[in-house]
């Protein structure tokens, strides 16, 4: 009869020490389930597209249309483009950056395709977004460029001058040149003459996931601003120098978050 307890008592505490092992053994996979799952989570990608809607004043921009600036000049538009580059995600929920330094991105207005900018970010929030309009210096001296650098896409003058950062091109009946028209491609990127502009857009917190952020780019902003500038003065500048770095004071303050989707 003891032979068989102690046969059942044995028995038992294998039982017992299974039983043991088996619960550490889920509780280790249940632990890696959770450290999976936090991992997932916390490297988890979005997909963002920066939407850039170009408008005069509250106005949606028409090539057929008229405008008037803030000097009672009318004007039409025939083309705008700009250079976005250097942009920058911030969180400052979870003090996180997330920059892309080496993308650049050519805005047309004839090109709708182009206005769409996608991006992915492994950020959760976005409270606030900066990019530079314009070309860094470095690619200025960086030899042939490809993709929307290529000087073939009409943006860059020689080697000498750079990049034109942005071009606003029309008509207007007050502008003294040949078929009233205006011209403005500007450029330059050295010292004292570097019209490219650091955008810092703040903005509530915007969750990751809601993938669509709509930036709205008021041509009236290139005419008033830092500076006061009349079609009837100005109606050509296609070299740096002070009337590039105006105008660039002034549409540095053009761009606004308008509707996050």
């Amino acid at each position: 009869m003891q032979a068989i307890n102690d046969t059942s008592v044995q028995e038992c505490d294998a039982t017992g020490d299974a039983i043991k092992r088996y619960s550490r053994t889920h509780k280790k996979i249940f632990l890696l389930f959770i450290i999976i799952c936090f991992t997932v989570i916390a490297n988890a990608q979005y997909n963002i597209t920066l939407t850039f809607k170009n408008t005069v004043g509250e106005k949606q921009l028409n090539t057929d249309s008229s405008y008037t600036n803030q000097s009672g000049e009318t004007f039409t538009v025939r083309n705008f483009r700009y250079y976005i580059s250097n942009i920058t995600f911030t969180d400052s929920v979870d003090n996180r950056l997330q920059s892309y330094s080496d993308e650049y991105f050519l805005i047309d207005e004839k090109e709708e395709a182009s206005k769409q900018v996608s991006l992915s970010t492994s950020l959760k929030h976005i409270t606030g977004i900066e990019f530079l309009l314009g070309v860094d210096s470095i690619k200025n001296v960086s030899g042939v460029q490809a993709g929307s650098l290529d000087p073939a896409r009409g943006m860059f003058w020689t080697w000498n001058s750079g990049y034109v950062m942005a071009k606003l091109e029309g008509n207007s009946p007050v502008a003294n040149t040949p078929m009233h028209a205006f011209s403005y491609h500007i450029g330059g990127y050295k010292t004292n003459e570097n019209a490219a502009r650091k955008i810092r857009l703040s903005t509530f917190v915007i969750t990751a996931a809601l993938e669509n952020i709509s930036i709205t780019a008021d041509i009236l902003k290139w005419f008033a601003g830092m500076h006061t500038i009349k079609i009837a003065d100005i109606a050509f500048c296609h070299e740096p120098g002070k009337p590039a770095m105006q105008f660039a004071d002034n549409y540095a303050n053009m761009f606004s978050i308008e509707v996050v989707k």
